[in-house]
């Protein structure tokens, strides 16, 4: 059950992100859901830079927060290495 509640949040968390990011034309449901997951990561990692990083063990707003952001980093990296520019 956890795997499914994983790929739906990532999948809405990359989803939002690439709305922000104006990317949305441009990616598909898998995309953002690898996005979403994959920017949860990186969410992980500048939150624990912070000291505000989330746990795997609870579901947090913090978590929801910092999943997003890492999303939003992960797609103005790829705009950069794609385009040489941030939209």
């Amino acid at each position: 059950m956890g795997l499914i509640i994983t790929l739906i949040v990532g999948g809405i968390i990359g989803w939002l992100a690439s709305i922000v990011m104006r990317t949305d034309a441009q990616q598909g449901i898998i995309l953002n859901v690898v996005v979403g997951i994959v920017g949860a990561f990186i969410g992980n990692i500048l939150g624990g830079m912070f000291g505000m990083g989330a746990t795997l063990s609870s579901f947090s707003a913090i978590g929801l927060l910092w999943s997003f952001i890492g999303a939003v980093v992960l797609l103005a990296i790829i705009n950069l290495v794609r385009r040489g520019s941030v939209r």
